[in-house]
């Protein structure tokens, strides 16, 4: 790298994705300058590679399942999805790969933006390598924001690296039906893309480790997207591991290992790794700073960085909660803290104060864009019991409502409701289900207040709405 400018400014952020974004957002807004530092296109994993193309994959199918579930608006359903036409609308909602529009509004925020690598190379400097090799040299006069995000984790399965394997990235942005598509990993990205590629033709075998898919959830959420799943053509084969990856011709050839023994193979045009992610810390320069290279950064609430009172981690990268909405949050409480501090004021790590995360580790929602959706926030029963709250787990099937059978004809579904018996408020809700996702809010509202049992019954849910499931858990829990 030739010489490096100098540039200083209040608060340089490290990674122009939502998090990021969102970090210089609030500091400027508080009065305070900043910087963006970005490699790749400014709007992140979300807006190009996560969120806005999956789910565009994943709306045709779903809108079209919902019109052959209503007699009489079904004969209007005379073909099947429209594959290009599907593609092309993902497309539009990532720009073609194309950040113009992201930058032109980083513009207009009044943040600067610096294109190229950025490493750390002691407290408070971030240099800046651009693709011509030219450098540039970022002081901080009071925070560096890491927003660098995670990436997909490649397990160390013999072979995989040498098939050029597909992860997240490739399969959301992929340009043509994979005929075959091999994918490791009955999580979230698992689930999500066997139902997005299965609804547009592939066929599609799953591979899981464990019992059951998406483990960390209800176990009906897991049984129930499970059996959707294989009643749309997708081969989920529980309790298999892969164990070799090869290529033969053409052909991705993985070796299983199951409870029935090993030496089992699976083929496919591809194979998706959906096994896990890992912070972006390797090649950050955080050993400058006394910090371990590839490890998610520990932050305290404020998401200040333990023992650095300079540095800050937001979003994906400190591990926490690896979830868009989550990374935005915690950058509005860590832009908060920042503009504070730099003010000279006290900032507060009380719950609930505009200085700190604490729905990270309280009620972060999240929905899961399969067949059913599975929306959830909260705790689980199980989680609740390995904690030893005192607890009681509710049950009420959606489908018994008037609303949903109104929605949908033979609407299938389940909600779940996790309540602390000695308090009388909800730990935990989650529901599955065609379209629970936007039932959720309520949900989330009602963890995040505590609001008292007693007090739910006086909310009362319109009718015939799915809503009024909440008016069944009630009295399910009553008894």
């Amino acid at each position: 790298m030739t010489s490096a400018t100098e540039q200083t400014y209040d608060v340089v952020v490290l990674g122009a994705g939502s998090s990021g974004e969102n970090v210089a957002d609030i500091v400027v807004r508080g009065g305070l300058t900043a910087v963006l530092v970005e490699s790749e296109l400014v709007g992140g994993e979300c807006s190009y590679w996560a969120c806005m193309p999956s789910k565009a994959l994943l709306r045709g199918t779903e809108v079209l399942r919902e019109a052959r579930a209503v007699s009489g608006a079904d004969a209007a359903v005379t073909g099947e999805q429209d594959v290009a036409a599907t593609l092309a609308r993902r497309d539009v909602f990532t720009h073609h790969w194309n950040d113009d529009s992201q930058v032109e509004w980083v513009r207009g925020a009044g943040i600067d933006l610096v294109r190229g690598t950025g490493r750390l190379v002691g407290e408070r400097v971030v240099v800046v390598t651009h693709d011509d090799g030219t450098g540039t040299r970022l002081h901080a006069r009071h925070a560096v924001a890491v927003c660098t995000g995670s990436e997909a984790a490649i397990p160390p399965i013999d072979g995989l690296r040498d098939v050029n394997p597909w992860t997240p990235r490739e399969a959301t942005s992929a340009k043509e039906v994979p005929g075959r598509l091999v994918i490791i990993g009955g999580g979230v990205a698992g689930t999500e893309m066997a139902t997005a590629w299965r609804g547009l033709g592939s066929e599609v075998t799953l591979l899981v480790r464990g019992d059951r898919v998406l483990p960390h959830l209800e176990p009906v959420a897991g049984d129930m997207v499970a059996a959707s799943l294989r009643e749309a053509g997708v081969e989920v084969r529980l309790r298999t591991s892969a164990v070799t990856v090869r290529r033969v011709g053409t052909e991705v050839v993985v070796t299983v290992s199951s409870g029935e023994g090993a030496g089992d193979e699976v083929r496919g045009d591809e194979v998706l790794v959906a096994t896990g992610r890992r912070a972006r810390t390797t090649d950050l320069g955080v050993d400058s700073v006394g910090l371990e290279p590839g490890e998610y950064l520990d932050v305290d609430d404020t998401l200040q960085v333990r023992g650095l009172a300079w540095l800050y981690g937001v979003g994906d990268v400190n591990g926490r909660r690896q979830l868009t909405h989550m990374g935005k949050y915690q950058a509005r409480q860590a832009g908060a803290a920042i503009v504070a501090r730099a003010r000279g004021e006290q900032v507060s790590v009380a719950d609930w104060s505009p200085f700190v995360a604490t729905a990270d580790s309280v009620a972060t929602p999240a929905v899961v864009f399969t067949d059913p959706q599975v929306a959830s926030v909260g705790v689980t029963g199980a989680q609740a019991a390995e904690s030893g709250r005192p607890h009681r787990v509710v049950e009420y099937e959606i489908g018994n409502v008037a609303g949903a059978a109104v929605h949908a004809d033979g609407y299938s579904g389940t909600a779940v409701a996790v309540v602390d018996t000695e308090r009388e408020v909800l730990l935990g809700v989650t529901l599955v289900g065609p379209e629970v996702g936007e039932m959720l809010q309520a949900a989330t509202i009602a963890v995040v207040g505590e609001v008292p049992i007693a007090r739910l019954w006086h909310a009362v849910p319109a009718y015939p709405t799915i809503s009024e499931i909440w008016l069944r858990l009630l009295e399910t829990y009553r008894g």
